[in-house]
């Protein structure tokens, strides 16, 4: 299947009445699925959406968003997720840079009305949105509710084909970047590529047709949307979306639903192996994680084994601009390359080390990662310039992240770019430090940025999230802050060892759960 709505009809051909998505009371199987999204479709074409128009699709992974993406995609439309942590200026610059004239939108998630702040925005609801459709309760003023807006298709929608033919070359997302760093830019990414990269993913990562996949991947990423619904499509597995990551709430839908296929970046299992009460819980249900985004330390892979129960831990690497896929490790690769690698380059798909002349560096030498193939996005929505500087003439996708690759091309993403600090003239690779400081029992999670120093130009400074039955006192943390500089300095070179130490009750995450090295940084 070279497009998504060619992939829900198959589906539905293949799996039928076998469960597909699961969000609260809903149950659908994938007949089912596929009648509610050729309903949207309709409803979508009798309001007036185009092929190519895009759609902005703002809220929480609820049966809902899923709907109105795969209706937006048969549909012949261009679905333009927005980050949910996103304020409402920058929803507003997204939905203005990528002119989307329809919104699907959350007016009430843990406490957040998302229109009410695209409201509030200097701007406010840009002019290019013709109507928004709130995706549950309540309905403001000015808006129209998902099932009324639903009705509007043709009697016949859901036994019918979707509206609009819809080619492998026509794009399906527009995926804007996260914007720490500066302006988001919109990723274009088409249909062939996509559904071609998750199919090699799903095949990779051995996901079942009886498996049941819990979705914390916020559906606005790739790994949600790319590598969760559309992954579940393909496969045959149950979605299930959890609208917030959660401790003790995740803990407990595994049991309930029988939870099969848990992903995450390696925070996520951090802090579930971290939880208090994690022996309370069943989680023999468990098969498979695929983690990714930062290192994974042995010792975490040994626990998510003995502790959680997998029996499968994959470990990947890729960006959006990249289809967010580029390498994979593969299931029969020995434990050892499992944990230290993020995998070699999938199926057609080149990948290398390069130095900033370009030119491939000597094996284990670190460089710059670059990709090249199918997976490469088209470019960044109407940025010639910023795609040019992304995609060199040979069609070189530099991704900012530094790593080494080994004889048989399995690579070590070891930093950013723009995380690494130079220490006294050394490249200082915060990620490399994070993962020897997981190893002392004090603890939990770490997070290490580079700070200014005048003799030096910067140094590590590491924030620590405590172990469970760490020292919460005052005076005892003061003491292990210490403690675990003068530990660092015995167990790696001096231009690594953090000079300072800050504990705190958690590390700032965005929706992805990647940790927010700029707001750490900001602290300093």
């Amino acid at each position: 299947m070279t497009t998504i709505p060619a992939l829900i009809d198959d589906a539905a051909a293949r799996f039928g009445g076998a469960e597909a998505l699961v969000d609260g009371e809903l149950r659908l199987s994938f007949v089912g699925l596929r009648d509610r999204v050729h309903e949207m479709a309709g409803s979508l074409a009798a309001w007036g959406l185009a092929p190519g128009d895009r759609v902005g699709l703002w809220g929480p992974n609820w049966w809902e968003w899923a709907i109105a993406a795969l209706g937006v995609h048969a549909a012949g439309g261009v679905v333009v997720p927005i980050n949910t942590r996103f304020k409402g200026d920058e929803a507003s610059y997204v939905l203005d840079r990528s002119g989307a004239r329809l919104l699907f939108c959350s007016t009430d998630f843990l406490g957040t009305d998302h229109l009410g702040l695209l409201r509030a925005a200097g701007g406010g609801v840009p002019s290019c949105v013709e109507e928004v459709v709130a995706l549950r309760e309540p309905v403001p003023s000015g808006t129209v509710g998902f099932p009324d807006f639903v009705a509007q298709a043709p009697p016949d929608a859901r036994a019918g084909a979707a509206p609009a033919p819809v080619s492998g070359n026509d794009p399906c997302h527009i995926m804007f970047t996260s914007g720490t760093t500066g302006r988001p830019k919109g990723v274009v990414l088409k249909h062939a590529p996509v559904c071609r990269a998750y199919r090699s993913w799903a095949s990779v990562i051995g996901l079942r047709h009886d498996d049941r996949y819990l979705i914390i991947n916020p559906f606005f990423h790739s790994f949600g949307l790319n590598a969760g619904i559309l992954a579940c499509l393909m496969t045959g597995a149950t979605m299930i979306p959890h609208p917030v990551f959660d401790v003790p709430s995740v803990m407990a839908r595994v049991p309930q639903e029988r939870i099969s296929m848990l992903p995450g970046p390696p925070a996520v299992y951090q802090t579930i192996l971290n939880h208090p009460d994690l022996d309370s819980f069943d989680m023999s249900t468990l098969r498979l994680a695929v983690t990714g985004a930062a290192p994974v330390p042995v010792p975490m892979i040994e626990a998510m084994r003995q502790r959680l129960g997998f029996k499968v831990i994959v470990t990947g690497y890729g960006l959006t601009e990249a289809s967010g896929i580029a390498t994979m490790c593969r299931h029969d690769d020995p434990p050892e390359v499992i944990s230290a690698t993020s995998g070699r380059a999938i199926d057609d798909v080149e990948v290398r080390v390069v130095d900033p002349g370009g030119r491939e560096v000597p094996t284990g030498e670190p460089g710059e990662i670059v990709v090249r193939g199918y997976n490469v996005m088209d470019g960044y929505f109407d940025d010639p310039e910023s795609t040019a500087t992304a995609i060199d003439a040979d069609g070189w996708l530099h991704s900012g992240d530094i790593g080494t690759m080994d004889a048989a091309g399995y690579v070590v993403i070891t930093d950013r770019l723009k995380d690494m600090f130079i220490c006294g003239g050394f490249n200082a690779y915060p990620a490399e430090i994070e993962a020897a400081m997981l190893a002392h029992p004090q603890v939990g999670q770490v997070a290490v940025v580079g700070r200014p120093d005048e003799r030096l130009g910067e140094v590590g400074h590491a924030f620590v999230v405590p172990a469970p039955g760490a020292a919460t006192g005052a005076a005892e943390i003061g003491a292990a802050e210490a403690e675990l500089v003068d530990w660092c300095r015995d167990r790696m070179a001096n231009y690594k060892a953090p000079r300072g130490v800050t504990f705190v009750a958690e590390l700032p995450l965005n929706a992805s759960g990647k940790v927010l090295k700029h707001e750490l940084r900001a602290r300093l």
